[in-house]
């Protein structure tokens, strides 16, 4: 088979990154500079400031990913990347860059939708694994049930109406003084604390696959505040255990529903949320219980990178994809959009 080694560039939230990607699942470089010490200071991220170090750091993380593949440009077969969804400024330095780039080269442009890479993160360590399967996606900004059928299709069979599950982390971690990022703050607190509070499972209508977790930030912020005005002692750890159990416990149930529905007994994690090593433990757990097929990728393909935008893009390629330069940035892409 021919070789194609893509060059794919990431930039939809607080991460600058560049791989290089040789037929979809051998990663030659996967370099990242993150930003979260930056934005750690406001809670948050801070999308100008996001912006604005994209544009510092990008032709740096594309050299570093270059050399450490040793390939040069001219050796590319293609450019990638994240064109939406994401924060509009952050995406438009990635596009920029891949389309200068693209066009100096006279190199094919393939715009790749995010959470279609976080998907395709699934196959860069397990060659074997392929679709069909049902896809749990989680991360900051997006929480959804996703049918996989064969490479670059997708059928959204639910997501969530309101905060992400991600989102959610973040806000409760702030309430109990844990700051940004809540995720891994919050696992590792978590590990600490006793499952101590009843906090509400949020399952929607009968068969919905549906998620909704600002329901469960409410129940944790009133349980802080009722405990404040009655001078009772919070414990940090259990209130993180007791509501990284409420979300594992929705998140498990409507993913093995779903699985049943379609018949496909393999499940995928996906996003920045599957590095939680709580979830991942209860996954594997039922799984195994049940009998069904499990990937999980390892953490750094989980978070963003752009090593997981090459994988989609060879699939998008193979299929004969290519974009136009005036391919713009789309930061409510939905999934399966082009």
């Amino acid at each position: 088979m021919e070789e194609q080694r893509i060059l794919a560039i990431e930039s939809s939230c607080d991460e600058t990154a560049a791989a290089v990607v040789k037929n979809g699942r051998e990663v030659l470089s996967n370099i990242i500079s993150s930003q979260i010490a930056l934005h750690t200071v406001y809670g948050g991220v801070v999308p100008e400031i996001a912006s604005r170090k994209h544009v510092e750091n990008i032709d740096g993380v594309i050299m570093e990913a270059l050399q450490q593949a040793n390939v040069t440009l001219q050796e590319i077969d293609a450019v990638a990347v994240t064109y939406g969804p994401g924060l509009v400024g952050a995406l438009l330095v990635g596009l920029a860059e891949a389309k200068a780039l693209s066009f100096a080269l006279q190199k094919p442009l393939i715009g790749v939708h995010h959470i279609e890479g976080h998907i395709c993160a699934n196959y860069i360590e397990n060659k074997e694994f392929e679709p069909p399967f049902i896809s749990l996606v989680v991360s900051g900004g997006h929480t959804h049930i996703v049918y996989v059928p064969e490479y670059g299709k997708y059928e959204i069979l639910g997501k969530t109406r309101d905060d992400a599950v991600g989102e959610a982390y973040d806000k409760v971690a702030r309430a109990i003084g844990m700051g940004y990022p809540g995720g891994p703050k919050i696992d590792a607190a978590a590990k600490n604390g006793k499952e101590t509070i009843a906090f509400p499972r949020i399952f929607l209508e009968e068969n919905s696959y549906d998620f909704s977790f600002s329901g469960l930030k409410s129940a944790v912020l009133n349980y802080i505040n009722k405990a404040n005005m009655m001078g009772e002692k919070i414990i940090p750890e259990d209130v993180a255990a007791s509501f990284q159990a409420a979300v594992i416990d929705v998140l498990l149930e409507k993913t093995m529903r779903a699985v049943e529905q379609k018949g496909v007994y393999k499940i995928a994690l996906a996003g920045g949320v599957a590095s939680n090593s709580a979830l991942r433990q209860r996954m594997k757990e039922e799984c195994q219980k049940r009998g069904y097929t499990l990937n999980i990728p390892s953490p750094i393909f989980c978070t963003d990178n752009a090593a997981m935008i090459g994988c989609a893009a060879y699939y998008e390629y193979q299929k004969g994809i290519r974009d136009s330069l005036d391919l713009n940035a789309n930061p409510s892409l939905k999934l399966g959009e082009r």
